[in-house]
C-alpha cells in the first residue's frame, strides 16, 4: 500500500466485472459440540437465562443476559443490554470432555464501546483463553477460541462489561475438537534501511533504544515482510538492501517474505509501470525480465544462508502488472508475467510459497472475477494474500466474507497482506496524513493506542477463523515507517514526507506502541 497523497484513494475502486504449507496450523478431528442450546432456540423472546446456560453478573443486572427474535440462523439470538452500566456473564459448564484441545466457534455482532467483551474458555485445566469480539453493528462476525482441556471439564462463557446502552448479539456456537492459531504474524519493514541511514532512531516499550527488529521480535514477530524495486531512485529497497534486511531478519529467527513490484517506485491497484531497464520490451522479453530479475534476487538471498519462504509476485496486481503488457486488459499475457515469476521462485527454492497479492479485502465481486480469470487462464500460485485497510475496503464482515470465500474456493490458504490504523490522527512531519480526519476512521476504533490494538486484535482474529485452517496471518503495514527527514514517500524527491507516520508501530517518540502486542496473538 502507498497512496502518498489523498487523491490516489479514488483509485481504489471496485475491480471489472493446494500447496500442504507447513505453515498451516495443526488441525485435529471435530466431534458434535457438547454445548446445550448453543443458538438459543430452546427460549421464549426475553429469556434472561437460556436454557441450559448461567447467568451472573457483578453489578446484579442479570438480566442485561436476554434472548430476542433475529438470530443468525433460527429465530432467536443472546443479546446483552442495559439502559445503564453492566457487567455480565452468561456461561455454560461442560463436563465429562475427552482431554485435547478445543475450539470455541460463534458468531457475533457489537456496537462497540465496552470496557470489555469477549468469549471466555476457563476452567478448562490450562490458561483462561480470550477472543474479544469486533465492532460490527450489521454483518455477523465468525470468531475462534482454543483452549487445552487437561481436567475433563471447561467453562465457556460470553462477557460484557459495558457501559450504558452498549450491546453485543451472539448465536450458533460450537465447542469442538480442535486447535487454531496464525502461523504468521508479520509485518513490513522496507522502509527500514533507508530510516536508519537517515538518522532513524527506535525504543522498546520502556525507551531503551535497541534494534527495531529485536524489539519487534521480541513482541512475537515471526515473519518479516521486504519489497523489491528494480532500480530506484534513492538506491533502497534495491536487491543489495533487501540481502542485508535479510540477514537481519534471519538473524532475529524470523521468516522472511519477498515482496516483488516490478518497478522502480511502488506498485499498486492505479500504478504498475514498468522498470526503466524494461521500457520498449517486448511481452516476450518482459517474461525474461521477470523469470532473470526474480531469480537474481531470490538465488542471491539463498547463496547467503537466507532463502525466502514466501514470495509474491507483484504488488497489489488488482489491474495486473507491467502496464501495459500485464494489463488485466489481456488476461493470457498477465498469466504468462505471472508464471514466469512463480517459476523463478520455484527454480531457486521448491517450498517456497508463491503468493498472488490483491487489495481490496473486503470486494467479494472484485476477488471472485480476478481469480476466476486466473484461475481459467492458468496462473500458478500457492497462498492468496489480501490487502485489507478497513476505512478504505468494506466493513469487516466483508473481509471475512471475501477471505472465506477465497480459501475455500480456490483451496488455497489464505493470509492478510497489508494493514493498519492510526494511533493518532495528527502529522509529525509537514506531510498530510493519509487518514487524519475523524470521519475517515472505522467506526468503533478510535485513533488511540488502544483503538489501533484493537483493530489488529479483532483483524487477526477474523484471519484465524477462516474454516479448515486455512488463515496463515497478518502482516502489518508499514510498522517502522517513522517520520524521518529524507525517507518519505518519493524516492525521486529526499524531500517528500511520511503520510503514513501515524499509522507505524512506533510512536512519536520512538517507542514501541502498544500495538505490538498482537504479535503474540495466538
Amino acid at each position: 500500500m502507498f497512496h502518498p497523497r489523498r487523491i490516489l484513494k479514488a483509485l481504489l475502486l471496485p475491480l471489472a466485472a493446494g500447496l500442504a504449507l507447513t505453515l498451516l496450523p495443526a488441525q485435529s478431528a471435530t466431534a458434535a459440540t457438547p454445548l446445550t442450546n448453543p443458538g438459543f432456540e430452546a427460549d421464549a423472546t426475553g429469556t434472561a437465562t437460556p436454557a441450559g446456560w448461567s447467568t451472573r453478573s457483578a453489578t446484579g443486572q442479570g438480566a442485561a443476559s436476554f434472548t430476542e427474535p433475529g438470530g443468525r440462523t433460527g429465530s432467536h439470538r443472546l443479546t446483552h443490554y442495559a439502559a445503564s452500566a453492566y457487567k455480565v456473564e452468561t456461561y455454560q459448564h461442560l463436563s465429562h470432555l475427552t482431554n485435547g484441545t478445543y475450539t470455541l466457534t460463534a458468531w457475533v455482532r457489537s456496537g462497540g464501546g465496552q470496557h470489555a467483551a469477549y468469549l471466555a474458555l476457563r476452567n478448562c485445566g490450562s490458561a483462561e483463553q480470550r477472543t474479544d469480539l469486533p465492532v460490527s453493528s450489521s454483518g455477523w462476525i465468525r470468531i475462534v477460541a482454543s483452549v487445552a482441556v487437561t481436567n475433563n471439564r471447561c467453562t465457556v462463557g460470553v462477557v460484557s462489561d459495558a457501559a450504558a446502552g452498549n450491546w453485543i448479539n451472539v448465536d450458533d456456537l460450537t465447542f469442538t475438537a480442535g486447535s487454531t492459531g496464525l502461523a504468521v504474524k508479520g509485518s513490513d519493514i522496507s522502509s527500514l534501511a533507508k530510516s536508519e541511514a537517515k538518522g532513524g532512531v527506535y525504543r522498546n516499550g520502556s525507551g531503551k533504544t535497541g534494534d527495531p527488529l529485536a524489539v519487534l521480535r521480541s513482541a512475537g514477530q515471526n515473519y518479516a515482510r521486504l519489497k523489491v524495486w528494480v532500480n530506484p531512485a534513492d538506491g533502497y529497497n534495491d536487491k543489495a538492501h533487501v540481502l542485508a534486511t535479510a540477514r537481519r531478519v534471519k538473524a532475529q529467527g524470523m521468516k522472511l517474505l519477498v515482496d516483488f513490484h516490478y518497478s522502480d517506485t511502488w506498485a499498486d491497484p492505479g500504478a504498475q509501470s514498468k522498470p526503466a531497464a524494461w521500457s520498449g520490451h517486448s511481452y516476450s522479453q518482459l517474461k525474461t525480465d521477470v523469470y532473470t530479475h526474480t531469480y537474481d534476487v531470490l538465488n542471491a538471498l539463498k547463496a547467503q544462508g537466507t532463502t525466502a519462504d514466501m514470495v509474491q509476485v507483484g504488488n497489489e496486481i488488482n489491474g495486473g502488472m507491467l502496464w501495459n503488457e500485464g494489463s488485466t486488459a489481456n488476461w493470457p499475457q498477465l498469466a504468462g508475467l505471472l508464471n514466469s515469476g512463480h517459476d523463478a521462485v520455484k527454480a531457486v527454492h521448491p517450498g517456497t510459497a508463491v503468493a498472488i497479492h490483491l487489495a481490496q479485502g473486503g470486494d467479494l465481486a472484485g476477488t471472485r472475477w480476478w481469480f476466476d480469470n486466473a484461475v481459467a487462464n492458468g496462473v500458478r500460485f500457492d497462498v492468496v494474500g489480501l490487502s485489507y485497510y478497513g476505512y478504505w475496503h468494506g466493513t469487516l464482515a466483508d473481509f471475512q466474507t471475501t477471505l472465506d470465500d477465497t480459501a475455500s474456493r480456490y483451496g488455497k490458504p489464505v493470509y492478510l497482506a497489508e494493514t493498519a490504523y492510526p494511533f493518532r490522527l495528527d502529522s509529525e512531519d509537514p506531510t498530510e496524513n493519509i487518514i487524519d480526519l475523524p470521519g475517515e476512521l472505522v467506526p468503533g476504533y478510535p485513533a488511540s493506542t488502544a483503538g489501533q490494538t484493537r483493530w489488529m486484535k479483532d483483524v487477526a482474529s477474523i484471519v484465524e477463523a477462516v474454516p479448515n485452517g486455512r488463515g496463515l496471518g497478518v502482516f502489518y503495514w508499514e510498522s517502522t515507517w517513522t517520520a524521518v527527514t529524507g525517507n518519505g514517500w518519493d524516492p525521486a524527491d529526499p524531500s517528500s514526507g511520511n503520510g503514513w507516520e501515524n499509522q507505524a508501530l512506533f510512536g512519536y517518540d520512538d517507542r514501541a506502541l502498544p500495538a505490538v502486542a498482537w504479535f503474540s496473538h495466538r
